[in-house]
């Protein structure tokens, strides 16, 4: 299952750089190559579409992302907290810190 949402992941991906390259900031792209009045799809159109397949393809790999992050198996919690513990267990009581004493200030020189 973690193979198949990354091969999807990967996929999804590789199709929002493509549409993110073929858009052009300043309203150019793909759109300004069909600028004759005869043409099938409109110049909005054709913004409208890549508009709307930018945000699919975003909300598809932020989805993608979370269901790939579900399935990763996990380690088993107890294992590691029973390592812990049994670190704890074996170390011996902290022994007292030895104090050291005050340092006293020679005002005679």
């Amino acid at each position: 299952m973690n193979t198949l949402i990354t091969i999807l992941l990967i996929i999804a991906s590789i199709l929002l750089i493509l549409i993110v390259l073929v858009q052009n900031s300043k309203g150019g792209g793909l759109v300004s190559n069909f600028s004759s009045s005869n043409q099938i799809m409109g110049v909005r159109k054709t913004a409208d579409f890549l508009e709307k397949a930018t945000w699919t393809l975003a909300v598809a790999v932020l989805i993608l992302s979370l269901a790939g992050s579900l399935t990763l198996p996990r380690e088993n919690a107890q294992e590691r907290n029973s390592a812990i513990e049994e670190q704890v267990n074996k170390t011996s009581d902290i022994p007292a810190i030895p104090t050291v004493p005050p340092a006293t200030t020679d005002d005679t020189k």
